[in-house]
């Protein structure tokens, strides 16, 4: 996941929410695997925050403790909740102005290398700067069941994926990851790593939040823009080198994951200008 917050300057904002102006003031937040990019209008500066998605479901466990069962149920209810990939959010200058500070700390322990022996001190950062921005992320309600209605504490205790799950997921993904022109069944997936056809989705769903049929279509799109940014092949061409049948089909796909068609995308030219921790 990530946070993009505008420090100083303008520009289009390109992803799942389509091309939006932003400036001082603006955030971006971003599911994992979500494609994004900035348009400078002169210049822009951003400080970009990367989540790791584990631990931001540790926090949405121990956030909703009384009422989930475990970190798998977390996965599942946070889905509910945050249903959109790609939120802009508007905190206004005043607050924009709070985070400077935070984040100009953050950062240079970032730069520095000190994540082990600053981890307190980046982790507070972390959460002061969630609290200013969590109030304006739009969220769904959380519609509990009878058995949450009636649970009294939280759950002790945390639940891991076994390891061989991971591992069979992770197989699943490097085959997607290598050959992603394939045209991939669950079938010739589940065979991979000798599971059925219906069970290989949930288990790889379970991994990476994604059934492997849109996590491919992720990665397509994902190379598609790339090779929009870097080369002047068609669209057609980009396209069937992605994996896809059609002409059609390729437009669809991108435009509904990013907002914008293909040609639009060719157009802009994405890039940025930021500053932040990676």
């Amino acid at each position: 996941m990530r946070l993009v917050i505008v420090r100083d300057g303008t520009a289009v904002a390109l992803s799942g929410f389509g091309q939006k102006p932003i400036s001082t003031g603006h955030v971006v937040m971003l599911g994992p695997n979500v494609l994004f990019g900035l348009e400078p209008e002169g210049q822009v500066t951003c400080t970009t925050i990367y989540i790791d998605t584990d631990l931001a479901l540790d926090h949405f466990f121990w956030q909703y403790s009384a009422i989930l069962h475990d970190r798998l149920d977390a996965q599942d209810r946070a889905e509910e909740v945050y249903t959109e990939p790609a939120q802009l959010l508007h905190i206004g200058r005043d607050k924009a102005g709070m985070l400077m500070p935070w984040l100009d700390e953050m950062v240079s322990l970032s730069e520095d290398g000190m994540y082990h022996q600053r981890f307190h001190r980046l982790e507070a950062l972390w959460l002061l700067i969630v609290d200013v921005i969590a109030p304006h992320v739009r969220v769904s309600p959380l519609k509990l069941t009878a058995e949450q209605r009636a649970r009294a504490r939280p759950f002790s205790g945390t639940v891991l994926m076994p390891e061989v799950v991971q591992r069979e997921a992770m197989i699943v993904r490097d085959a997607l990851h290598s050959r992603i022109a394939h045209p991939w069944t669950l079938a010739e997936l589940a065979k991979l790593v000798e599971l059925s056809p219906k069970h290989v989705a949930p288990v790889f769903a379970r991994a990476f939040g994604k059934t492997p049929t849109v996590y491919l279509v992720r990665l397509r799109v994902q190379e598609m823009a790339r090779l929009l940014r870097e080369t002047n092949l068609t669209v057609t061409h980009i396209g069937k080198r992605v994996g896809w049948r059609s002409r059609s089909r390729a437009v669809d796909a991108f435009t509904q994951q990013m907002g914008v068609t293909p040609s639009g995308y060719r157009q802009m030219k994405p890039r940025v200008s930021a500053r932040g921790t990676e």
